[in-house]
């Protein structure tokens, strides 16, 4: 949140990147808040239930946000490769509508992402059996809890969700090779910075796929170590995401300090000056 008012009330929010980062913060905020509020509170209780309706809706959101997240690190990556391979032309390529078409596209396709999830397992037939080795509903856990042959969904949520991320996961990386390569002939300075705002995108690209990847690639099978992968991209990777591009980036730290510290100076500025009239 604070990075999200920071970029907002600054002059960063006109620069494509910061726009996108805007965005990848709003999408981990919801992202985080589909499954960690939950899985506190049940933390404290001894017996842990969740309806058939809430645990649907779980399940939705969580992909829906988690969808948006892949796919905005996807466009993040295009800007860069954009910004450091054609730079004459990045301010007509990531023109301010074409940037709002490509957040719109990125909606549009986790909703399509997750709607067609929740329907494989919506239409999963549930008997007795209701006691699921997980800390929230995905569709991997729910298909063992399924009374009926699950081979073919399965199938069908590998195609879904495990090559989404693996082609989504291939292109990035081509794409940050191809960055590297290009900026191989740059002065030290310019090849820093490029090197620098990279590291950070391909951090969090790597702490975001490479869980997804180990439990979504594979056939529909679960593992006691699936729970702990799900920490990293459900709470972790969202959390430290933030952090690695804040710390990472002098002007994202620049408008933080800006914004936060000038605001507490006139706070406590004004605050002074009440009590003085009051005296």
């Amino acid at each position: 949140m604070l990075i999200m008012i920071s970029i907002t009330h600054s002059q960063l929010i006109e620069q494509p990147m910061y726009s996108f980062f805007n965005y990848l913060a709003l999408s981990n905020l919801c992202y985080t808040s589909t499954v960690t509020p939950k899985f506190l509170t049940d933390l404290l209780k001894e017996r842990n239930i969740i309806s058939y309706t809430s645990c649907m809706a779980q399940l939705f959101t969580m992909h829906f946000f988690g969808g948006i997240e892949i796919l905005i690190l996807t466009v993040m990556a295009y800007d860069r490769y954009v910004a450091i391979c054609r730079p004459l032309h990045y301010t007509i390529i990531m023109s301010r509508g074409r940037c709002r078409a490509m957040v719109t596209a990125c909606c549009a396709g986790a909703f399509i992402h997750s709607f067609f999830q929740s329907l494989l397992a919506i239409s999963l037939p549930f008997c007795d059996h209701n006691e699921m080795d997980h800390y929230f509903c995905d569709i991997y856990p729910l298909l063992t809890l399924a009374c009926t042959n699950t081979y073919r969904i399965g199938l069908l949520v590998v195609a879904n969700a495990g090559m989404m991320g693996l082609v989504i996961f291939v292109v990035l990386m081509w794409s940050y090779s191809f960055i590297l390569f290009t900026i191989r002939t740059y002065p030290a300075e310019s090849r820093g910075k490029a090197l620098s705002t990279c590291s950070s995108h391909v951090t969090v690209v790597i702490l975001s796929f490479v869980p997804v990847l180990f439990i979504y690639i594979r056939p529909a099978t679960t593992y006691p170590e699936d729970k702990v992968f799900a920490l990293f991209y459900t709470i972790l990777a969202p959390m430290f995401n933030p952090l690695i591009y804040t710390l990472r980036n002098t002007e994202m730290k620049n408008a933080l300090r800006k914004i936060w510290c000038h605001k507490l100076f006139f706070l406590k500025e004004n605050h002074m000056i009440v009590i003085a009239k009051l005296a």
